[in-house]
């Protein structure tokens, strides 16, 4: 789409872009919440409660194997809508079956739900580009929108379970996120459409081991990738931090809540000013920087010695957050190969779930020794990763 033909139908899409986007990030945020809250809630054991969730969270790995499917499609919006369908009944599924089958059911069908997640987020991201205006002003507001439904997901999703739970079952909170991604299906066919990039010849399309390659030399790419990855696993230690936290400031441990709802609210704000005013400038070089301010955003949380100053400081590292996944999701879309775009934006989401869980395990371990210990970690594996960019790209100057 060009930037004469964005107008009212640019807008009407991109619109259902958003709504189709929150659902289905709202659906994969909420799952696991739901599925260790259906386990607990019947009795099952934790180590029952932990296989089932792995069931649904480590096959997004396998996610980009499935998304070559997207860029050799004719219609790209089949495919991640047919991936909603199936998240959504393989969800309701396990939810049905747990407690009536043996247990490896029910994570059979969980992993199939699993398989399909990576669609839900960064396959949908991957139609983005073809919806609002080519221009770069246009594309990187609408990556403020993109972020944002990512915070809505992973900040609706978990709450609508929690009250869903309480007012009736985990099993209905688990149907209506089925539901949600259903509609979302709905939605993503309702998007423009647009011709795929291949023009009829499929053995263009690289392989899903040829795009890693690609993305393992290409310079902007592959900075792209490791510090997508280790912002992401620093990150993630901050719910853990916060509930260490409350002991370290002598807060109510209930505190810890407020804390972890800042930092959401934070991403909502960073990407509500991403909209307002898009970024601007090389998103290699924009990274790098804004991977600077998440280290500033963490060295405050660690030194902050009240609870205001906490909830504070909690607020600015999602804000900061926000603003460098802007930037990853505009690095995405401006170096990616247009044959092979689908995988990329597949295989940055998949590693960035898989770096996220690696570091909050790693943070639960290592917060028994002390609680600034992870932030600290943190802030100097991100510091390294700018420090590798910085080199990475002085070398490619000469």
């Amino acid at each position: 789409m060009n930037t004469a033909s964005w107008g009212s139908a640019g807008r009407f899409g991109l619109a259902r872009y958003v709504m189709a986007a929150a659902l289905a990030r709202t659906a994969d945020g909420g799952a696991v919440v739901a599925i260790v809250l259906l386990v607990t809630t019947q009795g099952g054991s934790g180590s029952l409660a932990g296989f089932l969730a792995a069931c649904i969270t480590a096959p997004h790995l396998l996610g980009p194997f499935v998304a070559r499917r997207i860029d050799l499609a004719d219609d790209g919006r089949k495919v991640i809508a047919f991936a909603c369908v199936l998240y959504s009944f393989a969800l309701a599924a396990a939810v049905l079956s747990y407690g009536h089958t043996p247990a490896i059911l029910t994570g059979l069908l969980l992993s199939i739900s699993g398989c399909c997640g990576p669609l839900l987020t960064g396959g949908i991201s991957s139609r983005l580009p073809t919806i609002v205006g080519s221009d770069q002003h246009s594309q990187r507001r609408a990556q403020g929108w993109d972020v944002a439904t990512y915070g809505i997901g992973g900040t609706i999703g978990p709450s609508v379970v929690a009250a869903v739970s309480s007012w009736a079952s985990p099993g209905l909170a688990a149907f209506c996120l089925a539901v949600a991604a259903f509609c979302a299906a709905w939605l993503v066919m309702r998007l423009p459409y647009s011709a795929p990039e291949h023009g009829g010849d499929v053995q263009n399309v690289p392989s899903a081991w040829s795009t890693i390659a690609l993305m393992v030399k290409d310079g902007p790419l592959r900075r792209t990738l490791y510090m997508t990855m280790l912002v992401a696993f620093s990150m993630a230690a901050l719910p853990i931090t916060a509930v260490h936290m409350t002991t370290l400031i002598g807060s109510p441990a209930a505190s810890a809540a407020a804390m972890t709802a800042a930092y959401g609210i934070g991403n909502l704000t960073g990407s509500i000013g991403v909209m307002l005013r898009p970024l601007r400038g090389s998103p290699d070089h924009l990274m790098s920087v804004l991977a600077l301010c998440v280290i500033a955003g963490l060295f405050a949380v660690m030194v902050s010695p009240t609870l205001l100053i906490a909830i504070a400081t909690f607020w600015l590292a999602g804000i900061v957050n926000a603003f460098f996944f802007a930037a990853t999701l505009a690095a995405r879309t401006e170096y990616a190969p247009a044959k092979g775009r689908g995988q990329v934006f597949l295989w940055v989401a998949a590693m960035k779930i898989t770096a996220g869980s690696a570091g909050t395990a790693a943070a639960g371990a290592m917060t028994g020794w002390d609680v600034r210990i992870p932030l600290i970690v943190g802030i100097g594996l991100i510091g390294c990763a700018v420090a590798l960019s910085f080199v990475e790209r002085s070398m490619e100057r000469f």
